[in-house]
């Protein structure tokens, strides 16, 4: 395609020429203060100007056409100027009329002449580089991006290859996108290259985008291989970290036993494990991290909250508040300001758990933010639950904003909880069936629901509304284990408990209360060994009030009495009022 039709409007022009004889006789040496050329002009852009008067005529009716209304007319008379001058602010300001005329291939010619005229400078590579994507012509990148990063500064290619990833992540077409970097980054890749790691990455990315997870993991561990201790091939990897590719963890741990690993990619891992419910492994990395750079805030609200996950309150307390010293003291601190709020939330739910309600409210008054408020309400209402103060609870939650359909099943789910706490099955059973019927398709509430009808009795209805999460959606765990773990904890049909439970084991091998779902199934079938062994491992990775009242009975069952009582202590000092705990406890007539 030509580039903008050139229209000269030789009437218009003479009658703007004869208007302006005062500023033909000051014209100045270079082109107007405004079009100033750019630090990055080269030696040779910066010799005097040979900008004449009939030149500058012409740079100013330019203008006036680009800013007139007739952009086509405006910038052949720029790009005539810049191409006379090689005056790089020439070239800059048709770039830009061509731009704003949205004719980007007006805009090419424009940065083409520009770096006919001008070598050795950047910004027509640059320009030409993004211009060339967003026309989707990406096989006619590759020179131009290997010309540009080769004359990148070493110091600075990781910003100019983030800058890349980003532009040729806009191309539409992703595969051919991830082909242009591979060929354009050829002499990156090269074992011994001083970016080699940092170019790899990028080159994972890209395949990523175009959905090849594993070449993007192949592109990872060939960067990690030539450049051990580059960030880049490590923080991709944590984005393909999957039980399905475990080569992708394998490579994050070798990145973070490296002596100065990112602190943030070490964060960014323990976030990865915590969601895949591998609390402690978790913990570990967040222990090792404050050990090392006990002056980060962030590390110690990641481990605070992990420790109040598993229990830890003691030392989650001191974690928390070792955060608040820090992120509060830190010039920072208002872009912290939502963890600080979290870091009340979560002190907030320690001193409800030890029954300091003033204090938890004391907390909660500090959170600041219209998000954080949110859950500090919804707090607030779980404090007034457990005081017995069910109404004024029910109408707190009630009483939130709820704008958007998102608020208002939070709204719902808030209020099931406090009638939970409360103990009130009933009305939790009739809250969430009157919300299911208005939702029949929502399969949480389906599955709420069905937690609700067996708190209730009503077992036929949980097994029938399981079963149908089960069939809606095969790939999910929690269905299944709860129907197993149902069948188990009354001991019939244990051998479809156990594969259902399997199942959901399979689909989520590292969630430990799964896995006690299963402990719990080979102790009703007396296979007494292998339930502790199993329920041993969950424990470990989740010190779980519910699942420890699992592994005493098993140590119960086999005379490991004293060891029993004291997990069961444990457990006890955890939650004292666990419902699995309490029951295990009165039916086996232990006192601790």
């Amino acid at each position: 395609m030509s580039p903008l039709p050139r229209r000269r409007h030789l009437a218009t022009a003479l009658l703007t020429l004869a208007s302006l004889p005062a500023l033909a006789q000051q014209a100045p040496a270079g082109p107007p203060a405004a079009t100033a050329p750019t630090a990055a002009a080269s030696a040779e852009a910066a010799r005097p100007s040979a900008m004449t008067a009939e030149l500058f005529y012409e740079v100013l009716l330019g203008e006036l056409n680009a800013r007139g209304g007739d952009p086509v007319e405006g910038f052949q008379l720029l790009l005539d100027s810049a191409r006379r001058t090689r005056d790089p602010a020439l070239f800059q300001r048709a770039v830009d009329v061509a731009v704003r005329a949205r004719s980007p291939e007006a805009a090419l010619v424009a940065v083409r002449a520009w770096k006919q005229a001008l070598p050795d400078a950047r910004e027509p590579r640059r320009l030409e580089l993004q211009i060339l994507i967003v026309l989707g012509r990406l096989a006619e990148t590759v020179e131009p991006l290997r010309a540009d990063l080769a004359a990148t500064p070493v110091p600075e290619r990781p910003a100019a290859l983030a800058a890349m990833v980003r532009a040729y992540s806009r191309a539409p077409d992703k595969a051919a996108a991830a082909r242009a970097v591979e060929q354009g980054l050829a002499d990156e890749l090269k074992p011994g290259a001083p970016s080699a790691g940092l170019a790899w990455a990028a080159v994972g990315r890209m395949r990523l985008n175009a959905g090849d997870p594993a070449g993007a993991l192949a592109a990872a561990q060939r960067g990690n291989a030539v450049d051990p201790d580059a960030d880049g091939p490590a923080v991709l990897a944590l984005e393909l970290m999957d039980p399905a590719r475990p080569e992708a963890e394998a490579l994050v741990r070798r990145y973070l036993a490296q002596p100065n690993p990112l602190p943030e990619a070490r964060i960014a891992y323990a976030r990865a494990l915590a969601l895949n419910q591998r609390y402690a492994d978790a913990t570990t990395q967040m222990d090792a991290l404050t050990r090392a750079r006990p002056d980060l805030p962030d590390p110690w609200l990641l481990l605070g909250s992990l420790q109040a996950q598993s229990h830890q309150d003691t030392a989650a307390q001191a974690s928390l508040q070792r955060y608040l010293d820090l992120a509060t003291k830190q010039s920072d601190a208002d872009e912290r300001a939502r963890g600080i709020a979290q870091a009340y939330l979560q002190l907030a739910q320690l001193a409800e758990r030890r029954k300091d309600f003033a204090a938890a409210e004391q907390y909660l008054a500090r959170v600041e933010g219209d998000e954080d408020m949110a859950a500090a309400q919804m707090r607030r209402a779980m404090l007034l639950a457990k005081q017995g103060k069910v109404a004024e609870a029910r109408q707190l939650v009630r009483s939130m904003p709820a704008r958007t359909d998102a608020d208002r099943r939070q709204q719902l789910l808030a209020e099931a909880q406090v009638l939970r706490e409360a103990r009130m099955n009933q009305a939790v059973y009739d809250l969430l069936s009157k919300a299911s019927a208005d939702a029949p398709n929502d399969l949480d509430l389906v599955y709420d629901l069905s937690m609700a009808a067996e708190k209730i009795n009503r077992l036929d209805e949980m097994e029938r509304l399981l079963r149908r999460v089960i069939a809606a959606r095969p790939d999910g765990a929690a269905a299944y284990n709860a129907l197993g773990y149902s069948l188990a904890d009354r001991g019939v049909r244990l051998d479809e408990a156990r594969t259902l439970i399997r199942k959901a084991v399979q689909l989520a091998p590292d969630d430990p209360f799964i896995a006690d779902s299963l402990g719990w199934v080979e102790f009703r079938m007396g296979n007494l060994p292998e339930a502790q062994r199993i329920l041993e491992g969950a424990y470990k990775s989740r010190p779980d009030p519910e699942i420890g009242a699992h592994l005493g009975e098993v140590l119960w069952a086999q005379g490991q009495r004293d060891r029993a009582i004291g997990i069961w202590r444990e457990a006890s000092m955890a939650d004292a009022e666990n419902e699995t705990l309490q029951a295990t406890l009165r039916r086996l007539r232990v006192k601790l």
